[in-house]
């Protein structure tokens, strides 16, 4: 179930990406057809452009700052914050400053 990640072993979700100048970086440790769980960078600047989720997708942000547009509204989150945006409703993701989070998907 779980790969690109070690078992028994204490770990910082955070340290399992690295920020890349430019780029958003992505490590899946989860993905079936009922979950998928992501960690994500993103370079200051970057994004993920507006789409919708086929499931409920949790985002936790384990560093810095990130913008999160889910429909109409839209929610600065910081550090140990966390947000869930709805299946089917468009949402994007914007690094206000360089920034790290763990998506969880449930279909």
């Amino acid at each position: 179930m779980y790969k690109n990640i070690e078992k028994q072993v204490k770990l910082e979700l955070k340290n399992l990406v690295d920020y890349q100048p430019g780029q958003v970086i992505s490590k899946t440790l989860v993905q079936n057809d009922k979950v998928s769980v992501t960690v994500f960078s993103f370079d200051k600047g970057e994004e993920i452009s507006t789409h919708a989720a086929g499931g409920d997708a949790m985002v936790t942000v384990l560093e810095g700052t990130g913008r999160f547009t889910v429909g109409d509204d839209v929610f600065i989150l910081s550090q140990g914050e966390t947000l869930i945006m709805p299946k089917d409703i468009p949402h994007a993701v914007y690094g206000e400053e360089q920034f790290k989070m763990q998506l969880t998907v449930s279909f």
